[in-house]
């Protein structure tokens, strides 16, 4: 009598999705995305794009924290460095877009060599502390460089044509997004499969039985931090192209507390987590504010004025209540969901 699912040959094992209704709901999923700008109107369509762009910045954060175990509050550093180097590249010395967003994920991923030494000697806490001041630096780097970054002035950009097609449209941008965090969500899951990501995880799990068994733990917590950096640069490049201006003010600390509420909600160390919890706090302050309206106009005029402030005791709270009554995120309460279906009545 079969007990349980279990790989029984290598290809099962490597496989991406071994569950027929699962490539099926993601076909659906997909296609719904598509058929999506032509049927939102213009708020719910900007909604949705940065909701693309969070979800590929959350990806690569979660090969870091996620993967790696290695704990960073100063990922808006590399947002902030890859929208700058796309728009000093391609705004400023009028480059192709395309090389615009390479550099916007080779810049931010050399400078994560520099935030990413630290890390081989520091972990927990005192890591967090070193990236959050990496954050800081970068700030005051791109405003006293006003020869390359134009200070507080910040750089105006513009959607990039490419191919021969024009992303300048709202409905062509969201396209373009949802690209590329497909690409990135493909990347991240198969990373996840790889001789290399059993390395990120086993460190993750126990450095010190990791160096045991071989894994060059300089070499890989680097790694970590450089493809973490490239694909969260994208996603600033992204950010900076939606904004249609990149400066210092667009990227406030506040992308970095987001990051982590992110994967705590969705399930650290999962990238289909990282999708869910970015729908779920990309559109929490949205619900929160329709709901508060239906009760009170004033609460929707407050939503209006101090957004960023709610947000963080928005974030503060979703992430309080899931450390204290779900742990392992939305994933972790989907697997439960999906176990007591399987196995009903017999569950307990």
């Amino acid at each position: 009598m079969r007990t349980g699912d279990y790989k029984q040959t290598y290809g099962e094992l490597v496989a991406l999705v071994d569950s027929p209704p699962v490539w099926l709901w993601s076909a659906v999923l997909v296609l719904a995305l598509i058929a999506a700008p032509h049927v939102l109107n213009s708020y719910a369509l900007s909604l949705l794009t940065v909701i693309l762009i969070t979800a590929t910045g959350a990806l690569g954060l979660n090969i870091l924290t996620g993967y790696t175990g290695l704990i960073s509050l100063g990922h808006v550093g590399f947002l902030v460095t890859g929208a700058y180097a796309y728009a000093v590249l391609v705004a400023k010395y009028q480059m192709h877009p395309l090389i615009g967003l390479l550099g916007a994920g080779v810049v931010p991923a050399a400078a994560s060599l520099v935030v990413g030494a630290p890390s081989l000697r520091l972990k927990g806490l005192y890591l967090a502390i070193t990236t959050l001041a990496f954050s800081f630096i970068i700030n005051t780097a791109i405003l006293e460089m006003r020869w390359l970054t134009n200070g507080a002035r910040g750089i105006s950009v513009q959607r990039p044509q490419m191919f021969g097609v024009s992303f300048d449209g709202d409905a062509a941008f969201t396209y373009l997004c949802l690209a590329i965090a497909t690409l990135t969500l493909f990347a991240t899951l198969n990373i996840r499969r790889s001789r290399v990501g059993r390395a990120f995880v086993a460190i993750r799990d126990n450095d010190t039985a990791a160096r045991v068994m071989g894994i060059n733990l300089h070499a890989y917590k680097l790694l970590a931090f450089v493809t973490s950096a490239f694909i969260t640069g994208i996603a600033g490049a992204l950010y900076g192209l939606y904004l249609s201006f990149v400066s210092v003010e667009g990227f406030p600390f506040l992308l970095s507390i987001e990051a982590l509420a992110i994967l705590i909600v969705g399930g650290l160390g999962s990238a289909l987590g990282a999708v869910l919890g970015t729908i779920l706090i990309g559109l929490l302050p949205e619900a929160t504010r329709i709901i508060l309206g239906l009760f009170s106009a004033q609460m929707d005029a407050l939503f209006t004025t101090g957004a960023q402030e709610l947000k963080s005791m928005l974030y503060g709270l979703v992430i309080i209540l899931f450390l204290r009554f779900q742990p392992r995120g939305l994933v972790g309460a989907w697997h439960d969901i999906r176990r007591t279906w399987v196995h009903w009545p017999l569950r307990y």
